[in-house]
């Protein structure tokens, strides 16, 4: 499955849930996986985003509902990017 870097910050809202409820990540995570896009990796940041997960998905319809999904509760930002192995880059590249 192709990879995917997806960048989030949080908004008021959101951060307000984060701080009452910090472990609704875990839940917002099993709701990204019932759509079909497993988290394969997160990580918490100190900077301009809060967070970056490292997602695992058949393409990039599935992302886009999950990015939807998530924007639409207007509690967070998302920047989403493919990821491509360094190996098939290469490769792409040689051509």
């Amino acid at each position: 499955m192709p990879k995917y870097i997806m960048l989030s910050t949080l908004g008021p809202d959101g951060m307000a849930t984060l701080r009452s409820h910090p472990e609704r990540l875990l839940a917002v995570n099993s709701e990204v996986e019932a759509m079909g896009v497993r988290v394969e990796q997160q990580y918490a940041l100190l900077g301009s985003y809060d967070f970056l997960n490292i997602l695992d998905a058949p393409d990039e319809k599935a992302l886009a509902k999950v990015a939807v999904a998530l924007g639409a509760r207007g509690t967070l930002k998302t920047q989403t990017m493919v990821a491509i192995p360094i190996e098939d880059f290469i490769e792409a590249v040689r051509d």
